[in-house]
């Protein structure tokens, strides 16, 4: 049979689950009541209000760690955790080339330099080694992005940066309750600071919001003050210790976050158990490189990713990707267009004014990472994954996967 890119068939044509609309999210009357809680009491917002401070203690909690600071979005939540850090102007943070902007947003907003290291060609994550060999003298933190809820090597890491007195923050806004390699604990708790999203695509979401969790007191309190424009309420005083932003989360928000947060076990364990049939389905198409069993385990699949060999398959991500698209399943080949250092916001260091503060030195371009680049252009496909897809959901999937495969494949094997 055709491919429905070249007039066949395609495998669906009603769309799959998806977060964006009530088809994809686990939302119903508990969140309705939380919301209508909020409007009874007349305080919608956290200074003296109750559901954000318990959403902080609960999800404290969840994760086993001493603080939990809300705020307004996951890329707020990264400029907290920057923020606690204190970098002087010019002072750098390593960051990978494959994350969403709000990653390097943090690190530019507090005036500091984001240095790009290169990430391992099947994670996409940061590796130690690459980590090391960008290290200098004006290094403060490095922020590990786990990757579409893949762990990012954290022990190695910490080892790594500890010694050199180097922060490490986890960008978790994808890796809600994936487990990392080695120690204990979850995602989020094993460096210095963890960064979470509750954005609408997220596992669990309330729209927008964030939650930074520590261990240290010190940070969590610095990063209390700078949501709340460095004013120590707690004192009674009406001063500002320092330059801070208003990122307070509101009532209505928090209400919702806690309610989205009992949910949180049922949904990780769902897009698992989706993940598990694709692998085992799927399992030995030829030049295809999918999540493990015992990946599977640790990962929470904000996305299920599947690197291509593109000469055993006979072609390249682009390709795959729009003849799935063409199947009706939802897939982005290379997740980015581009890494983030080439973004005209980086490349052409649009910053503040004509300036190009604090980047003005840098000149970021296409080599920089190579590994990074090649998963873009030419490996790297994802496909969405999401707790509501059904069995015949996840079979029209394997459908689509294996007809597409069979096409380049097919080709490939006359070609060779």
């Amino acid at each position: 049979m055709p491919l429905a890119l070249h007039g066949g068939t395609p495998v669906r044509t009603e769309p799959l689950p998806t977060s964006l609309d009530s088809s994809g999210r686990i939302l119903g009357r508990a969140e309705q009541e939380a919301v209508e809680r909020v409007i009874a009491s007349g305080v919608l917002w956290r200074v003296t209000g109750t559901e954000v401070a318990a959403l902080e203690t609960e999800f404290a909690a969840l994760l086993g760690t001493a603080h939990a600071v809300a705020s307004t979005s996951g890329t707020s939540a990264l400029h907290l955790a920057v923020a606690a850090v204190n970098p002087e102007p010019g002072d750098e943070v390593i960051v990978p080339p494959v994350t969403d902007f709000g990653t390097v947003i943090a690190v530019l907003a507090c005036n500091a330099v984001p240095v790009f290291a290169d990430v391992d060609p099947v994670t996409g994550c940061l590796t130690p080694e690459s980590v090391a060999a960008k290290i200098t003298s004006r290094t403060r933190a490095v922020i590990a992005v786990h990757l579409f809820g893949g762990p990012a090597p954290i022990g190695e890491l910490v080892e790594l940066c500890r010694p050199r007195g180097i922060t490490v923050i986890e960008d978790c806004a994808q890796a809600y309750l994936t487990v990392p390699h080695g120690g204990t604990g979850y995602a989020g708790t094993r460096g210095d600071i963890g960064c979470f999203s509750l954005q609408q695509t997220k596992h669990i979401t309330a729209g927008d919001g964030g939650l930074t969790v520590t261990d240290d007191p010190e940070l969590a309190r610095r990063m209390r003050l700078f949501a709340d424009k460095g004013w120590p309420r707690d004192t009674g005083e009406r001063t500002h210790l320092f330059l801070g932003l208003n990122y307070r989360m509101t009532e209505l928000v928090g209400a919702v976050a806690r309610v989205q947060l009992t949910r949180l076990g049922e949904i990780v364990a769902a897009r698992r158990a989706v993940a598990a049939r694709l692998t085992k389905e799927l399992d030995g198409l030829a030049g295809l490189r999918l999540p493990s069993p015992e990946e599977i385990s640790r990962h929470s699949f904000w996305l299920y990713p599947i690197l291509l060999d593109p000469e055993l398959v006979g072609t390249d991500n682009a390709d795959f990707g729009a003849a799935l698209l063409a199947e009706g399943i939802p897939a982005s080949a290379g997740y980015l267009d581009r890494p983030v250092y080439l973004t005209p916001a980086m490349a052409e260091r649009r910053t503040y004014g004509i300036s190009g503060f604090p980047i003005d030195g840098r000149h970021y371009a296409k080599g920089d990472c190579p590994v990074a680049e090649d998963m873009i252009e030419r490996t790297l496909v994802v496909l969405q994954c999401n707790e509501r897809y059904s069995d015949q959901d996840v079979d029209d999937i394997i459908t689509a996967v294996r007809r597409v495969h069979a096409h380049f494949a097919h080709f490939a094997h006359l070609a060779g």
